[in-house]
This record gives structure tokens, C-alpha cells and sequence, in this order.
């Protein structure tokens, strides 16, 4: 049986975000699931950069369906953690049962992979204090607030936590943790 990599996502969360890691989690040999709020089916958002805007846009993506809700989640079940950006970040944070998956990842030291926006919902467990991260540059502030030391580079590894800026970031974020996975949860 393959070892089970959680995502944990919801509506508005970058596609590309959380489509590339199912897929190439899949491609390694990994059984993949995704939890959001509720079983549904889930509406992304593809975020890009256009000229004369300051900031990126935002335009409809794909949709896909969760695979279980967070309150259906049991953290033993996995060996590591994918944590999307987007705009789903904002809101998700607030979730006690996201709260409660994520400090479990952290507490028991099993990879996580993080980008975006994504270590928003991670810096609202208090898992980033005293660690060396990346995330999309205007959390920098952010970042340091909740105690870690930011750094604007495409992937920060600092221990099992492995975090990049954003989707153009891709492979470096997951060549390095599948470098991770590969000594602490490998495919048999």
C-alpha cells in the first residue's frame, strides 16, 4: 500500500498550486487526498501577472472534488502535508480542525510542503517561530510576525518544511520535497 500525502485546501486556492503537487506526488507513487471544509467540489482560481496591474489577477480555474473534510481527517493516516496558496489561505486559517491537522504535522516532524500563501494557515498554529521559510514576498511581513525568518528565494528547506514563493517556483519546491520524502517517507 502506498504511503497517503494529505492537501488541504478550499475554494479560491491557486489551481496550479494544487494541481501540480497531486499530480507529481502521484507520478512518485504516492496515494494522494485532498480535505477541504466540506466534501464538494471545489472552485480554484488561477493567479497571473499583467501589465499596469501592481499585484497579480485573479480569473476562474479548475474545479475538483474533496476527497474528505477536515473534521473526517486523521493526521496518523499520512506521512506529510501539502499546504496551497491562493486566496483560500485567508479564510481557511480560522478552521480549528485545519489548526489541529496542521500543529499535527508539525508536533510529530512529518514533511510538509508549503508555498504561496499557504504558510498563513501554517503561522496561525505557531509552527513557523524560529524557522527559516519562503512564501509569496508580500507575506514577508507576515512571516516574520508569526517568528520566522523569511527569505525571498524559490524554496527555503528548514528541516521537513520545505516552502517556496509561488507556482513558477514549481520544480525547485518539489525536487526538494521529494528529496525530503525520499529519506523520511519513501515509496516502498
Amino acid at each position: 500500500m502506498a504511503p497517503k500525502i494529505l492537501i488541504v485546501t478550499g475554494d479560491a486556492a491557486e489551481s496550479l498550486e494544487v494541481l501540480y503537487p497531486y499530480q507529481r506526488l502521484r507520478e512518485e507513487g504516492y496515494e494522494v487526498h485532498i480535505a477541504a471544509p466540506s466534501r464538494k467540489t471545489l472552485r480554484f482560481v488561477v493567479h497571473d501577472f499583467e501589465p499596469g496591474f501592481d499585484t497579480y489577477t485573479e480569473k476562474p480555474g479548475y474545479t475538483w472534488p474533496a476527497d474528505l473534510a477536515f473534521s473526517e481527517v486523521d493526521p496518523d493516516d499520512y506521512v506529510a502535508l501539502v499546504v496551497p496558496g491562493g486566496r483560500a489561505p485567508e479564510y481557511l486559517r480560522n478552521d480549528a480542525d485545519l489548526r489541529a491537522i496542521l500543529s499535527a504535522f508539525f508536533d510529530a516532524d512529518r514533511p510538509v510542503a508549503q508555498i504561496c500563501h499557504g504558510p498563513l494557515m501554517t503561522a496561525a498554529t505557531g509552527a513557523l517561530k524560529n524557522r527559516q521559510v519562503t512564501a509569496y514576498p508580500a507575506l514577508a511581513p507576515d512571516m516574520e510576525t508569526a517568528g520566522a525568518s523569511f527569505q525571498d528565494t524559490e524554496v527555503v528547506v528548514d528541516g521537513t518544511l520545505v516552502s517556496s514563493r509561488a507556482w513558477p517556483d514549481h520544480s525547485a519546491w518539489m525536487r526538494e520535497f521529494l528529496t525530503v520524502l525520499r529519506t523520511k517517507a519513501p515509496v516502498a
